[in-house]
Parts: structure tokens; sequence; C-alpha cells
């Protein structure tokens, strides 16, 4: 059996807090991923715009708050789960990403999955640019 679930862990010389704010304030977002409207709360639908590939409908699934938050990406198309679980550590935080679902039997979900396997990590790589204004109060 294939996993086809991506996991990836980024550690972060910078507070659980401020890596919390980079991934769910929308202007913080925005910078280093995508635009959109994501809130923190469960339930929340929002749209997360991703240039070429469109906007993306998603929906908050689970929140604890500034400790992990996973979300139902791509509604409708690739109904794929997004999950960022923030870990403190002496010296930071460790971001651990997971995005699990992908339909490995059809093209779409196997392209996405080669596709965002190659593109997160240089994503999770974009947030160092925000998290020194997300260290701020």
């Amino acid at each position: 059996m294939t996993d086809n679930t991506i996991r990836l862990t980024r550690r972060f010389p910078h507070p659980p807090q401020a890596v919390w704010k980079a991934l769910t304030t929308p202007d913080l977002l925005a910078r280093w991923w995508a635009p959109g409207d994501i809130a923190p709360t469960a339930g929340h639908r929002f749209t997360l715009d991703m240039g070429a590939w469109g906007t993306q409908q998603c929906e908050v699934l689970s929140v604890d708050p500034g400790t992990s938050i996973s979300f139902l990406f791509a509604e409708g198309t690739l109904d794929t789960t997004v999950t960022w679980t923030l870990e403190a550590v002496e010296d930071g935080t460790v971001l651990h990403l997971e995005h699990a679902g992908f339909k490995l039997d059809t093209p779409m979900g196997q392209q996405a999955f080669d596709g965002m396997g190659s593109g997160w990590p240089g994503v999770l790589s974009r947030i160092d640019d925000v998290l020194v204004d997300a260290a701020r109060p």
C-alpha cells in the first residue's frame, strides 16, 4: 500500500506563539503561502487563492489553539487534509506538517501529491520571512 501523506518537519528559532500567528493570521499567511481568510475556529469555511491553481475551498476541521489546526483543503476537488502541529522546544518551535488524503489512484490526485510533495519544502521555507513580524506583540 502506498502512503498518500506528505509529512515535513521544520524547526524555527521563534516561540510557538509567533509560528501560530504566521499560520493563522490571514495577512501573514498570504506572505508565505496564499491569500485567504483563514481563522482558527472549527467549522470556519474559507478560501485560499492558489494563483495558477485557482481558488481552493477549505474548512477548519479542528483547532487546539496555539498547538494545532487541521483543515480540509481543496474541497470538492482534492479533498485532502492539512494539519499543522506546533511543538515547543528549548530554542524555539518545531512545526509538523501533515498533508493527507491524496487519491493516488487518480491522475489529479497523483499529480497533486507529486507537486505538493516537492513544493511544500519551499513553501515552508518562506515562513522564515514573516516570523520576525509575527513575533511582535
